[in-house]
């Protein structure tokens, strides 16, 4: 669809961009900020960034930056029209039906063929299941106490042990190389092309709109990995998705019972407990949290009961609690998972133990005391520290001070003595936090590609005049637009310096709109996030030197461009000459 820029902005303008990433990140406000882990990548302290002033989010850490488009589109994996139309019915805009734009249909076009790929995929894995090739695949379905309804509900299929069926069937079904391609359940190589899954009973994953947006697959016997899922692709990460969503958030229970796989969601959903979901064969993310943030205030651990299942609640409680959610841990004891455990006392005995379950913060001290000697003096004093910096998690001080008391009554920690703990660990921890931001800043560094001083002054000086329009009085008779030579520097500082001739102000946001393509929206975002080395904020003085230093670098970059492209031998001397002044020339501002 081709929405007029008006339009764009008018949706733009209806949705504010805390309110809407607050549905989806916890948010704490910092200055004119607010701040919150970054959705995109996982991290332990704040640096996803949301101005409202500016109407703009950007993750110092790595980088990901735009408006509230951009965030629907990186994070919900929309395309720029999808985001729209999202925003639209948000803010209850209608909007007219117009065609899309040649480049728009195509990106549209490749997310809709991979679903219907997915869809017609799903169905052929189910028939398979119910045909001879799959009579080992559905015994074992039975075998694990499914019935026919359940499998029916999950869409459960197999997929044959022959190299070639599924590629054959869809390319009977008229679909091309490209896109077959695309949708990652075909291997292309030297020798040929051959199904990502064979052999396998296969599970079909769905959004929270019930659309099959992958596969996992369980093998049929001997063979590796056990469990194999969809590769990514423009309509599956699973890194954000999670199976059994789709049911879990209409569940009428208002917690979410996180379990480790496909079977135990099944079994449990099965069994009436409809609130089931699982990550898909990958650690727990910020990402995982946030969406089910979305759907529920409360989460209950139901990994397995191993060794493997405790580590996994133990990566998973921090993460969940970071984003805003209340975390408790099942035990299921002596059983393995919930599937061994419903079908050894039944769902009543596994009701009472959700009712049971641990709180997650008491379930972590009560693992890390396993660690400690607590008959040996000095491993009894590093339990207590570690106890104290522990209970840093909790900023609100009445919540620290409850959970204080409770470790304090629960472990035999006299209350005073915890409460100075906490305090030395307060002290410490300030200069652990100030080094861990020393180190996601080298690594994002090392992720980004290098860029130059000349780059940076166009970017530094754009961040500024954004900042602070007011400069622009004082900077204009030295330096123009045109004097930005790279893109996409020269675009935005086109509509730049406009919007403050014309309105006296500068609307990030609004320039974001003319970006469509993520790269470029997450290239313009950094323009009005730049900060000087170390990112500290300068003395008057001090920063009227900055910017003088500035301005003269984004004219020396300016001159140097336009005296390559000049020929005529005359102008290049005028140019050398302007170069020779602004090398030396003080500026009053």
């Amino acid at each position: 669809m081709y929405y007029s820029d008006e339009l764009i902005e008018e949706i733009r303008m209806r949705n504010d961009i805390v309110d809407v990433i607050s549905s989806y990140v916890k948010l704490q406000k910092k200055g004119n900020s607010y701040f919150g882990l970054c959705p995109f990548h996982n991290e332990k302290s704040p640096s996803f960034s949301v101005t409202p002033a500016k109407q703009m989010y950007y993750c110092f850490g790595c980088g990901e930056g735009g408006n509230v488009y951009t965030f629907l589109m990186k994070y919900e994996n929309f395309t720029f029209v999808e985001a729209v139309k999202e925003l639209a019915r948000k803010a209850g805009i209608s909007l007219p039906e117009q065609e899309m734009t040649g480049e728009q249909k195509k990106a549209a076009d490749v997310r809709t063929r991979i679903m219907e790929i997915n869809k017609l995929t799903a169905k052929y894995f189910y028939h398979q299941l119910r045909s001879e090739k799959g009579r080992r695949a559905y015994e074992y379905l039975k075998g694990r106490n499914l019935e026919d309804a359940t499998i029916v509900k999950f869409g459960l299929g197999y997929s044959n042990q022959t190299s070639a069926d599924l590629y054959q069937y869809l390319k009977k079904q008229r679909f091309g190389d490209d896109i077959i391609k695309e949708s990652g359940l075909i291997t292309y190589s030297e020798k040929g092309t051959y199904d990502k899954f064979r052999n396998r009973v296969m599970f079909p994953i769905m959004d929270v709109n019930n659309r099959v947006i992958g596969f996992g697959g369980r093998v049929m016997g001997e063979g590796e990995p056990k469990y194999l899922n969809s590769p990514e692709t423009k309509v599956f990460d699973k890194s954000r998705n999670l199976y059994g969503l789709n049911n879990a958030r209409l569940s009428k229970r208002k917690y979410i019972l996180v379990c480790e796989g496909y079977m135990d969601v099944i079994a449990l959903q099965q069994a009436g407990f409809t609130n089931a979901a699982a990550s898909l064969g990958t650690a727990f993310t910020s990402q995982h949290a946030s969406l089910m943030k979305r759907y529920t205030d409360e989460v209950i651990c139901t990994f397995d009961s191993d060794g493997a299942g405790v580590k996994a609640a133990l990566r998973a409680i921090p993460i969940l609690r970071q984003a805003g959610l209340s975390v408790k841990v099942l035990n299921m004891k002596p059983y393995k998972d919930p599937d061994e455990f419903i079908k050894a006392v039944g769902c009543e005995a596994f009701e009472e133990r959700i009712q049971q379950a641990e709180n997650g913060f008491m379930f972590e001290i009560e693992k890390c005391k396993a660690e400690y000697d607590m008959n040996d003096p000095d491993s009894k004093t590093k339990f207590q520290q570690e106890v104290g910096r522990k209970l840093l998690v909790f900023e609100d001080e009445v919540q620290r001070n409850n959970y204080l008391d409770a470790v304090s009554r629960e472990f035999m920690i006299p209350s005073e003595q915890l409460q100075r703990l906490v305090a030395a660990a307060a002290i410490t921890e300030n200069g652990a936090i100030k080094r861990e931001r020393g180190e996601i800043k080298s690594i994002a560094g090392r992720r980004k590609p290098q860029e130059s001083g000349l780059q940076k002054s166009q970017k530094l000086l754009l961040t500024w005049l954004c900042e602070n329009p007011e400069l622009y009085k004082k900077i204009s008779k030295f330096i123009s637009k045109e004097d930005f030579i790279d893109e996409p520097y020269s675009a935005i500082a086109s509509d730049v310096f406009a919007q403050i001739e014309q309105f006296g102000e500068c609307n990030p946001a609004q320039i974001m709109n003319r970006f469509t393509q993520m790269e470029e929206q997450t290239e313009a975002a950094a323009i009005f996030h730049t900060r000087l080395q170390g990112g500290e904020e300068l003395e008057s003085r001090d920063f009227a030197k900055a910017l003088e230093d500035t301005v003269r670098n984004v004219k020396l970059h300016a001159l140097e461009e336009k005296e390559k492209q000049e020929k005529d031998l005359k102008k290049v001397q005028e140019i050398w000459k302007l170069k020779k002044e602004w090398k030396t020339k003080k500026l009053q501002f």
